[in-house]
C-alpha cells in the first residue's frame, strides 16, 4: 500500500475539480437573497453526507448486539474518530451539536427556508421510502446529487463510498464561502455569526484532521488492489461531477 495511489487518484481527478473550484456560483453569491439560496440547495449535500459517515461506520466498525471485533482497530479509530466530530461537535457556544443541525441553525440565523430539507426528514420518519422522499424534492440537481449518493451507498463496496466520502466532499468549499461570507458580512450584520463559525469549524476540523483520516482510510480499504484504486476514482469523479450540477442548480434558481 502506497501513497502513489492517492497521488494518482488526485491527478485522475484534478481536472473535473478544477471545473468545480471555477464554477461560475463562487461569483453569484454576492447577495444575500443569493446566499439563501446557496444555503437551501447546500443543506442537502451537508445531511446526506452523514450517510455517507454511517455507511461507513456501519461496514466498518461493530454497531450490532451482541458486539463483535470488525474489521482493523486502525480503520475503527479512523471512521470513529470522524463520526465524533460530525455527529457531535461544539457549537459557537460550546454546546454539543451535529454539523448538520449546526447549518440548519445558521440557516434559519441567515433568513434561509429550511421547508424542503424538514419535508424530507419528515416524510423518511414517517415511513416513505427514501427513493420517494427524494423524488418528491422539486428540484432536479438536488434529486440527481442524493440519488448518486445513495446508488454509491446501495451498490458500491466500502472502498467507493470511502472515495466519494473523501474526495466528492466538503474539502473544497469552505474557504472559497468563507471569503463570500465575510463580504457579505456587512450587509448581515447581525445574520451571518452562525454560518461564519460553521465554515471556520469545518476549515478547522473537516478539512485537515478529518481529510488525513479519511485519506488514511481509504488507502487501508484499497490496498494494492488495483480494481479497487480504478473503482475509487471513477466514483471520486462522478461525485465531483454531481457537485457541479448541484451548482449549475443554485446559478440557475438565483
Amino acid at each position: 500500500m502506497s501513497s502513489t495511489h492517492i497521488q494518482s487518484l488526485r491527478s485522475a481527478i484534478q481536472p473535473v475539480r478544477d471545473r468545480l473550484i471555477a464554477h461560475p456560483v463562487y461569483q453569484h453569491i454576492r447577495t444575500p437573497a443569493a446566499l439563501r439560496i446557496f444555503m437551501e440547495h447546500h443543506v442537502f449535500a451537508v445531511w446526506d453526507f452523514m450517510s455517507l459517515l454511517k455507511a461507513l461506520q456501519i461496514g466498518l466498525t461493530g454497531v450490532a448486539v451482541p458486539w463483535m471485533p470488525r474489521g482493523s482497530a486502525n480503520t475503527r479509530y479512523l471512521i470513529n474518530e470522524i463520526v465524533v466530530g460530525e455527529e457531535s461537535d461544539v457549537d459557537e457556544a460550546g454546546n454539543r451539536t451535529s454539523h448538520f443541525e449546526l447549518y440548519l441553525r445558521a440557516m434559519d440565523q441567515a433568513g434561509a427556508g429550511t421547508g424542503s430539507i424538514h419535508v424530507l426528514l419528515h416524510s423518511l420518519a414517517a415511513g416513505t421510502p427514501l427513493r420517494t422522499a427524494i423524488a418528491r424534492i422539486p428540484e432536479k440537481p438536488i434529486r440527481d446529487f442524493l440519488d448518486f449518493t445513495f446508488d454509491t451507498i446501495g451498490t458500491e463496496g466500502l472502498h467507493g463510498i470511502a472515495a466519494v466520502f473523501t474526495f466528492g466532499r466538503e474539502d473544497l468549499i469552505a474557504d472559497m464561502f468563507l471569503r463570500i461570507v465575510q463580504d457579505l458580512s456587512p450587509e448581515m450584520p447581525e445574520d451571518l455569526h452562525v454560518f461564519t463559525y460553521y465554515l471556520e469549524r469545518h476549515i478547522e476540523v473537516d478539512g485537515d484532521h478529518h481529510s488525513h483520516l479519511a485519506m488514511a482510510m481509504l488507502e487501508e480499504l484499497c490496498g494494492d488492489d488495483e480494481k479497487k484504486w480504478a473503482a475509487a476514482t471513477r466514483l471520486a469523479t462522478t461525485a465531483l461531477e454531481r457537485r457541479i450540477g448541484l451548482w449549475d442548480g443554485v446559478v440557475k434558481a438565483i
